[in-house]
């Protein structure tokens, strides 16, 4: 059972947000209460795998956090025993809760956990999906694009990345409205204090860094992809699928 995110209740200081191992301790409790439909989205996006991958095939999770979206593909009526997995994240705290969490699917080996700094983190294995949740937010700008290279260039043709980003609304007046509404979801649906709220928002600030939805199809066109679409969206959030020709 996840540990529920207090987190931002203290007074004091507020610090940058870290992946460490207080966030991983709470991060299952924090995701599930912060990103809309979170649940629902998972359960879309197995679907969308299972109906795109072949027999044998590996799926990347680049920013793998506890191991939550592995664990749902796995448990999926669909999945073939054949389908294996990759996980990146840059922290260890979060690895270690994945592990734990996908303890026996690494004991049989249709898992694999990495550390790896995503800005930097090279050639990837040849691959049939690739999941980014809420992960190119917090890749550092300028290290987006080649992020993103070099997930096409491990896609094999008809391969499928689906990325999962907060995003900035084109009009400025829309966006607040967004923002506002994302809050009241977080507090009236969620049990977020507007005190805690405010400090997470901090903490985030020179962190989590969203782009609109033009400038994410934008990035994934310079990668390669053609066939580009948006599968889900509430208000600031958005979900985007991408094929490999």
């Amino acid at each position: 059972m996840s540990v529920q995110d207090r987190l931002f209740q203290a007074q004091g200081r507020v610090e940058d947000f870290v992946f460490d191992e207080r966030v991983a301790g709470v991060f299952d409790d924090m995701v599930a209460r912060s990103v809309p439909f979170y649940h629902e989205i998972q359960r879309m996006q197995a679907d969308l795998v299972m109906d795109c991958a072949p027999h044998q095939a590996l799926v990347c999770d680049l920013g793998c956090s506890t191991g939550t979206s592995i664990d749902t593909f796995i448990k999926h009526a669909h999945c073939p025993a054949d389908m294996h997995f990759m996980g990146y994240d840059n922290s260890q705290a979060m690895l270690d809760k994945a592990s734990e969490k996908l303890a026996s699917a690494l004991a049989e080996g249709r898992v694999n956990l990495q550390l790896a700094d995503l800005a930097a983190i090279g050639p990837l294995p040849v691959c049939h999906a690739v999941l980014l949740n809420w992960t190119l937010q917090f890749v550092r700008p300028l290290a987006r694009e080649s992020l993103l290279a070099a997930v096409y260039l491990a896609l094999q043709p008809g391969g499928i990345v689906l990325l999962s980003e907060k995003i900035l609304a084109a009009d400025g007046l829309l966006n607040r409205l967004y923002i506002d509404h994302y809050l009241n979801f977080k507090a009236n649906q969620r049990g977020y204090s507007n005190s805690e709220n405010q400090r997470k928002r901090e903490a985030l600030e020179n962190v989590l860094v969203p782009y609109r939805l033009d400038e994410n199809v934008a990035l994934l066109k310079q990668a390669g992809f053609k066939r580009i679409d948006t599968y889900f969206q509430w208000f600031n959030f958005v979900c985007i699928i991408a094929i490999k020709d």
